[in-house]
């Protein structure tokens, strides 16, 4: 078995499977996105290796290093800091290589943040999709959210805390009554799980949180993009002091939507 992709605890240094720690054990070498983090699990569970840094700014020069020494046969482990190398980690590259000459790939399956989280939200349904990290520009941002407008089930997704306020704030903007879960330092000490709607949780997070994010969006509320901006806009002249009938009219007339919809959407 030259190379195995192993995964590792998301948070809790304990969230390790035995099949994993006997990897470790055994492998020549055991390549690491940050040496200093692995170190730390190793050490917890009395493992001593040979390590390797493996990350996204070695990556390309690693993997043609490491091909050739696992076709000569060495015993290869992979890990990233948490979860599973590859998925939004360092790893595909070495995968991809590796099976393309002809070596041998394991997984070695573990704790996923993706899973975690959307059972802890309590919105988990027949299917779900993961969308990675999330983008980082505005209009990248509103096309997502008009993509998912028409999904029926939850997705999930990585957020930095730093950006997760504004985050909130545009999904909010497009959808605020779609149901929302901000998982915060999954399965560590301060473990937190904020659920309510993209409304609620942009008003609780206006300010960025610590800890790892993973976000669980619900299923579409009904409320699609244009609908959700022109709910934006009614509240804005509500709180500039229009009288609420009158701003959902005004709405109304330049969006073409309905204006008791409006009203109601906005209460």
């Amino acid at each position: 078995m030259p190379l195995a992709v192993c995964a590792t605890p998301i948070g809790n240094l304990d969230d390790i499977t035995l099949r994993v720690l006997a990897e470790l054990r055994a492998a020549d070498v055991v390549l690491c996105e940050d040496t200093r983090h692995t170190r730390g699990l190793l050490a917890r569970h009395g493992i001593e290796a040979r390590m390797l840094s493996y990350h996204e700014h070695n990556e390309a020069a690693r993997t043609a290093e490491l091909v050739p020494r696992l076709e000569a046969g060495e015993r290869i482990a992979l890990v990233s800091d948490a979860g599973m190398p590859g998925v939004s980690d360092p790893g595909s590259r070495l995968v991809r290589a590796a099976l393309d000459a002809g070596v041998e790939v394991t997984v070695l399956p573990g704790p996923s943040a993706v899973e975690t989280a959307l059972v802890a939200s309590g919105l988990v349904g027949e299917r779900y999709q993961f969308v990675g990290f999330l983008p980082r520009s505005a209009k990248a941002l509103a096309a997502l959210w008009d993509e998912l407008g028409t999904w029926e089930w939850p997705a999930v997704a990585f957020e930095s805390p730093q950006r997760l306020p504004a985050t909130l704030r545009s999904l909010a903007a497009a959808d605020p009554l779609r149901a929302v879960a901000v998982c915060r330092e999954l399965t560590k000490r301060f473990e937190e799980i904020a659920r309510g709607s993209a409304a609620e949780l942009a008003d609780r997070f206006s300010q960025p949180p610590k800890g790892e994010i993973t976000l669980v969006i619900g299923a579409g509320s009904g409320v699609g993009v244009e609908e959700g901006s022109a709910l934006v806009a009614v509240a804005e002249l509500v709180d500039a002091g229009v009288p609420r009938k009158r701003a959902a009219d005004v709405v109304a007339r330049l969006t073409g939507l309905g204006r008791n919809r409006l009203y109601r959407g906005s209460l």
